[in-house]
């Protein structure tokens, strides 16, 4: 019962008493729900089954002995190798490769025999082959990796033995390199030496480039950043290092979109030369420049004139190069003139079949021997870059006449090449289609999806 104020309404502290009162109540009736429920839960748990059995089983193994011979006790010497280095001494060498035999460094000096290792050549490599006990085997040093003889790639080695006396033995070999065909390809992001080193592809191997295809794309002003090349090379070896390269076999030169070939053929077994792959033969046509790597610092055309000023017609190109650049003739020819030539210079003219000739000006030399009417070839070398003349820094002065008369040799279409005839077009299909596999095994490597056009 609730105690009434004097207003006959019951007091707040009396309401909260009952309130509270009800709450006890609830919550009571709520926990004990709750535990009906847990007890309930607990009483439905199933029991798990109990654990089946495991048995096991072993059995006992031999297992291979991984020594079958005791430690230390090999047939084979222990071969190291080292590469000189500038300033190297014998003393030093034969520290590196911990070749402690008595007397070894005095016989080295002495021998009339060992004499070649007198000349230690940095980078080339000394090998030393020791047995169990340390003793020397042999010792090697290969001086002359890629010797070339006839054509054909040796490697030439002095190798030192102990003659079982104290003393020892030195003798000179030879053995003949083993040939391998080489694939590669790169892309031009700047020069062609930078992508052919991007590549690993001997320098000797971006000249040929340089001279196969130089009558079809000018290397200084045609290259574009994206083109590409893919090319089959002859490489030569000796104990698994390459020591020479040898010709290139077949090119693919994608140029501004547009592809160059070239492969090696020799028809009826006779001097080779290279053709595109339809037969046509790179060798009758004129390189584009008469040097391998250099820079055009003047064309063809009207310019004002360096030496005497004013406005002058200039009949060739020059090519900006450090004296004795080596200059080649750019077609097979008849030296026509040698000799100096009012403002020109040393100067050589080549007369050319139909109608064509070329003029190479401000030379500081001529090529040893030649002189007028001698027959040259394409690529041979006629002389070498000087400032002879009216010239105010060293050049090369190039004109390409057609009957007598100057024409822009950057412009010109220059003459069509000889093809092959009916009877030399099966070996030189059978030899195109070796080397286009090699070629198309590439092309599906890289993936590439420019489409391209033959010119």
């Amino acid at each position: 019962m609730f105690k009434k104020g004097k207003t006959g309404t019951p007091s707040y502290r009396d309401t909260l008493r009952a309130h509270r009162t009800h709450h006890f109540l609830r919550n009571g009736l709520v926990l004990v729900a709750l535990g009906l429920f847990a007890g309930a839960a607990a009483l439905a748990v199933v029991k798990p089954p109990e654990t089946p059995p495991v048995y096991q089983a072993s059995q006992n193994l031999a297992l291979p002995n991984p020594f079958p011979q005791p430690l230390g006790d090999f047939s084979s010497p222990f071969i190291s190798e080292t590469h000189i280095r500038r300033g190297d001494t014998l003393a030093a060498l034969l520290q590196r490769l911990r070749v402690q035999e008595r007397g070894l460094q005095p016989f080295l000096v002495q021998s009339k025999d060992a004499r070649s290792i007198y000349k230690l050549y940095p980078g080339r490599s000394v090998q030393a082959a020791l047995d169990k006990d340390g003793n020397l085997v042999w010792l090697r040093y290969n001086h002359t990796p890629g010797a070339n003889d006839n054509g054909k790639y040796v490697s030439r080695w002095l190798e030192i033995t102990p003659d079982g006396k104290g003393g020892f033995n030195a003798a000179e070999h030879s053995q003949a390199a083993k040939q391998q065909i080489r694939i590669a390809e790169s892309e031009i992001t700047s020069s062609l030496f930078a992508a052919t080193d991007e590549a690993d592809i001997p320098d000797a191997v971006t000249m040929q480039i340089a001279d196969i295809l130089g009558s079809k794309i000018d290397f200084i002003r045609d290259l574009r950043k994206g083109d590409r090349f893919r090319i089959v090379y002859e490489s030569y070896s000796h104990d698994g290092r390459e020591i020479g390269v040898g010709r290139v076999l077949a090119l693919e030169f994608i140029n501004n979109k547009k592809a160059y070939e070239a492969v090696w053929f020799a028809p009826d077994g006779g001097s080779g030369s290279y053709y595109d792959f339809d037969g046509r033969s790179l060798k009758g046509a004129f390189l584009r420049t008469a040097l391998k790597f250099s820079r055009i610092s003047s064309t063809f055309g009207m310019r004002k004139h360096p030496v005497h000023g004013g406005w002058r017609g200039h009949k060739g190109v020059d090519y900006a190069a450090p004296t004795g650049t080596p200059i080649h003739a750019t077609a097979d020819g008849v030296v026509e003139f040698k000799g100096q030539q009012n403002g020109y210079g040393n100067t050589i003219i080549l007369k050319h079949h139909g109608g064509y000739s070329t003029l190479y000006a401000h030379q500081s030399r001529f090529a040893a021997g030649l002189k007028k009417g001698d027959s040259v070839s394409q690529g041979q070398l006629i002389g070498y870059v000087g400032s002879t003349g009216w010239a105010t820094g060293p050049h090369l002065h190039y004109e390409f006449r057609v009957n007598k008369k100057p024409v822009d040799p950057l412009a010109i279409d220059l003459p069509v090449a000889r093809t092959l005839d009916k009877s030399q077009r099966k070996a030189f299909e059978h030899t195109v289609a070796q080397y286009q596999e090699h070629i198309h095994f590439l092309t599906t490597l890289q993936g590439e999806g420019t489409q391209v056009a033959k010119r």
